[in-house]
């Protein structure tokens, strides 16, 4: 069951996070999955595994990750949009 609280909490962090920074994200619900466990991943990264955790993730840290992975993300998909245009 570990498993598919991950898959619960990477998803609300995840649009949560997609929220925060007002960014769409790819895919949808699966991005949102995705955000949110990758983002944990990249919180845990930086060392930002603090404040209560859900789903064996940290939620600070998972959100930050997220978002630092949305902005990321938003801004690579925005310059292949950009150069398809030109």
């Amino acid at each position: 069951m570990g498993w598919l609280w991950t898959i619960i909490v990477g998803g609300i962090l995840g649009w949560l996070a997609g929220l925060i920074v007002s960014k769409d994200i790819p895919f949808g619900i699966i991005g949102n999955i995705l955000a949110g466990i990758i983002g944990a991943s990249i919180g845990n990264a930086l060392g930002l595994d603090i404040g209560p955790t859900l789903g064996g993730m940290s939620v600070i840290g998972t959100l930050v990750g997220a978002i630092i992975l949305i902005l990321v993300v938003s801004f690579i998909f925005g310059m292949l949009k950009g150069n398809k245009r030109a």
